[in-house]
């Protein structure tokens, strides 16, 4: 399981042509640019990718956690709140909330 500290690697724009017909029935190309987040997985260190729009932009650092589609999020969700139970000495059964400490 490679662990790497840098979970946002980079963005990259892609950009895309369509045509369209006018009113009169001539075609017309145009263009549609998009943006996509690249990220590092948390759990497996797959990178993986995800549209800038789909993002919220405080996730796009390293202070949050970034799990691709293939791993379970919820189970990972649950490891680091043990992991974090560890920390304080706490078992993982206790019903103390780890953000309130």
């Amino acid at each position: 399981m490679p662990i790497n500290t840098l979970m946002f690697i980079r963005t990259t724009t892609e950009k895309t042509s369509h045509v369209r017909k006018s009113k009169q029935g001539v075609p017309h190309a145009y263009y549609r640019q998009r943006t996509i987040v690249h990220f590092l997985c948390d759990n497996c260190g797959k990178e993986f990718t995800r549209l800038k729009g789909s993002v919220d932009p405080k996730r796009l650092s390293n202070n949050y956690f970034h799990v691709c589609s293939d791993c379970d999020t919820k189970k990972f969700a649950q490891q680091k709140q043990v992991d974090k139970k560890k920390v304080w000495n706490l078992h993982a059964s206790s019903g103390l909330p780890v953000g309130k400490m």
